[in-house]
């Protein structure tokens, strides 16, 4: 079993910011006789607020925030007053929205709105659900399988390109290969991923995606956000310009079944839906893949027993591509997934903003606030798990289940009406890529190593993160 993971690099920073003397002050306070409780907080040091603490370690710094202030409070993040919960409890109130009083475009809008703006997970209420039944069309079982049988040659030559030695770095691997899946399965884009075009594709949706990060949020020259702005630029050239040949097409890549898709009334995208859709879809399909495939090479690095017992059983499989079926014969390698996006959720938080007065758990929350309902951060902290910081796969197992002992406890893929569309997608690359990694490598972890992670959308590594990589001689 694994001891607690840490944060590194610019670690420094975290720590003169929580030093820093803050003030506890209310977000608002609640109406006369409405029995409701002030959200306890601070904003931080000037400008900035937490923003350092939270990039550079959220998991410390929530940890700090719940001791101190308990499950609800708020805190001064990237320009805005942010209200952070913790808590199964919490989380729910957040996801499932029985109120209807957290909408999905506010904030998000604000985080990464001027590089996916009208993606699926921008869009709220009856907007959304007309979107997301048009969309469901494309993630149906049968288009599941045909989505792996055309990865798995994309698999195949990506591993084979693999140059084995005792610093791979496995992140910026899993990375070329997710975004040379995503090109190929959703957009169709069928030239090898060393083409000019392939790369210039995926430039852009690295940019983008780094864009939402920015601190500076701003169009200045040479910046992060700047690069993001024009990363989206070509995104919508590149699709827009494929669009009629993509609706007169047979084919079954994304993009195409997106132009074609209907509801069961007859709704179909318009021009400028397929491409906000491509582009965020092609962002959350390989972004979350990239951090779980190569946490999952870090954690079996770090535990050679349960990478022995994953790989027996991918050998027992008796087969190198899987297909749809196969993923319900490998339930130790599900096990693993599962530890593996509780301990490391590439997906850190539900972000909300409140379209009405309302509550959580008791606390006042005025219309307007900014929520962080932390995925990551309660999935990695006690009383609603034991021993958190450890990789134990097992308390995924049938006579244990700790995740069964509140319904958001482990919320991975997040859950309500925003659930992630495409979590049956996400778990099948993942697994169909370890697969065949077992099946050709053996790794581990060089003595001493620890991963400095940052966050982005999820904890991830900020080095690549290199691993001693060998060629199994059966291969």
């Amino acid at each position: 079993m694994t001891a607690p993971l840490a944060y590194r690099g610019v670690r420094a920073a975290s720590a003169v910011t929580s030093r820093l003397p803050v003030r506890s002050r209310p977000l608002a306070l609640p109406p006369p006789g409405s029995g409701l409780k002030p959200v306890p907080g601070d904003h931080g040091p000037p400008l900035v607020g937490h923003t350092f603490s939270l990039q550079v370690d959220s998991l410390r710094f929530s940890r700090r925030r719940y001791e101190r202030y308990g499950p609800v409070a708020w805190s001064g993040v990237l320009g805005t007053r942010m209200v952070g919960v913790v808590g199964p409890e919490a989380i729910q109130t957040v996801a499932a929205n029985r109120d209807r009083a957290f909408g999905n475009a506010g904030f998000y809008g604000y985080l990464i709105g001027a590089f996916f703006h009208r993606g699926l997970l921008l869009l709220d209420f009856a907007e959304h659900l007309h979107h997301r039944r048009i969309m469901q069309h494309a993630f149906t079982l049968p288009r599941l399988d045909g989505y792996l049988a055309a990865m798995n040659p994309r698999i195949e030559q990506g591993l084979e390109r693999w140059r084995p030695g005792d610093r791979f770095p496995v992140y910026a691997a899993a990375k070329a290969m997710t975004l040379d899946i995503a090109n190929a399965v959703f957009a169709g884009e069928s030239a090898s991923p060393r083409s000019a075009e392939a790369k210039r594709l995926t430039k852009a949706f690295v940019d983008a995606v780094h864009g939402g990060q920015a601190i500076v949020r701003a169009d200045v020259p040479g910046g992060v956000w700047a690069r993001g702005l024009r990363g989206r630029r070509y995104l919508e050239t590149y699709f827009r310009s494929r669009l009629a040949d993509k609706r007169d097409s047979k084919t079954d890549d994304l993009f195409s079944v997106l132009c074609r898709a209907e509801s069961e009334t007859g709704d179909a995208f318009g021009d400028d839906d397929i491409v906000n859709h491509m582009i965020f879809a092609m962002m959350a399909a390989h972004d979350t893949s990239t951090i779980t495939l190569a946490m999952m090479a870090y954690y079996l690095g770090r535990n050679p027993e349960w990478q022995e017992r994953v790989r027996a059983e991918s050998e027992a499989l008796g087969k190198d591509a899987l297909d749809y079926d196969d993923l319900l014969r490998l339930p130790l390698l599900d096990l693993v997934f599962k530890e593996t996006l509780r301990i490391n959720a590439p997906v850190g938080g539900l972000f909300r903003e409140a379209v009405k007065d309302t509550e959580i758990l008791g606390y006042y929350i005025p219309k307007g606030t900014r929520v962080l309902a932390s995925i990551y951060q309660t999935q990695r902290m006690e009383p609603w798990w034991r021993d958190p910081d450890v990789f134990d796969p097992e308390r995924f197992a049938e006579e244990r289940r700790e995740d069964k002992s509140h319904r958001y406890v482990w919320s991975a893929f997040g859950g309500g009406a925003h659930k992630c569309i495409g979590l049956y997608f996400g778990g099948m690359e993942v697994k169909a890529i370890m697969h065949r990694m077992l099946l050709r490598y053996r790794w581990r972890v060089p003595g001493g190593y620890e991963p400095p992670l940052s966050y982005g959308t999820g904890p991830m590594p900020v080095d690549g993160l290199p691993l001693e990589l060998r060629r199994l001689e059966s291969a």
